[in-house]
């Protein structure tokens, strides 16, 4: 075996325990009977059997399974998406429902092929969940929408409790990672969004392991600062296919905890970092820490004025 090859074996901090207890097998079931995707099926996400079978959540991807991006980091299949379907909203708020969550995230694949980018049936799946489930909390993770800000208006008019667009990837590697994607267009949509509600958290996660370097981590960390973004997650690249980009390089626990800490001394309300962590991991821990982060700032404000 060549050392380029021991280097990049998978360390013992990856491996998964499995879970298949009854959450786990009945929420699959609930999906499949409701005819919805989620994200952590689609994106092979490795925490699947801890939310699913430990935790209860979900994340729930509308707008179908087809991704009009081919993102090289992603194992969402692309092709040429089906039609809007328009009773999804209500089938995704019965579901919310019926498995009784007090947070919930909706995802969607990328819909370039629509003028508003998906942006109607985003907002509407929102109005649905609050209608059935108004104790419940929603977070939003879209695509850039194609950078329009009446698409962006369109899903923060619906008020979501959290507006989280990904980042992904380091500014230098953005061009070979993210397909049809651009850095700076993802900074300006989490910057509108922020401007068209400032009460509204804004989120956004990197993955690393492709090669960057330290130095572009802690950039991106000053770029979504800059950008007014509150929570930030860093998770571990790890490659679903032979057909997808390699893995450069798997960080050690320690060297997210440390990238951690630089991300709380940037100002972040909340960092989520580790080998395993995803955009959407723990992210009912995420809202209320940025709740309270919130609570504080204004307690401090008022004693200033004071």
């Amino acid at each position: 075996m060549s050392k380029k090859e021991e280097v990049l074996r998978k360390p013992d901090w990856l491996k998964i325990k499995l879970n298949t207890n009854e959450s786990y097998t009945g929420l699959k079931k609930l999906m499949r009977e409701k005819n919805l995707h989620t994200v952590c099926e689609e994106a092979r996400c490795p925490n699947i059997h801890e939310c699913w079978a430990v935790r209860r959540t979900a994340t729930f991807m509308i707008l179908g399974d087809t991704c009009t991006r081919a993102c090289r980091f992603c194992a969402v299949k692309t092709g040429l998406p089906t039609e809007l379907d328009w009773q999804e909203p209500e089938r995704v708020a019965d579901s919310v429902q019926l498995m009784n969550l007090k947070h919930v995230v909706v995802t969607a694949v990328a819909r370039d092929d629509l003028k508003d980018g998906g942006a109607a049936v985003f907002a509407e799946t929102i109005r649905a969940i609050r209608r059935k489930n108004p104790f419940t909390s929603i977070e939003v993770l879209p695509s850039d929408m194609g950078g329009k800000e009446e698409n962006l208006r369109t899903l923060m008019d619906a008020k979501p409790d959290i507006l989280n667009h990904n980042i992904e990837t380091v500014r230098r590697l953005t061009p070979r990672v993210r397909a049809r994607a651009k850095y700076d267009r993802s900074l300006e949509f989490l910057r509108r969004a922020k401007e068209m509600n400032p009460s509204i958290p804004t989120k956004s996660s990197l993955m690393i392991g492709l090669g960057e370097t330290k130095e572009e981590i802690i950039e991106v960390m000053d770029d979504l600062r800059a950008n007014h973004v509150d929570i930030m997650t860093i998770g571990q690249y790890l490659q679903p296919t032979k057909s997808h980009l390699k893995v450069i390089k798997y960080y050690s626990p320690d060297e997210f905890n440390e990238l951690r800490d630089i991300a709380i001394s940037k100002g972040f309300s909340h960092c989520e970092a580790g080998p395993l962590v995803r955009s959407s991991y723990h992210a009912d821990e995420q809202v209320n820490a940025a709740a309270k982060h919130k609570q504080l700032l204004g307690e401090q404000s008022t004693q200033e004025a004071q």
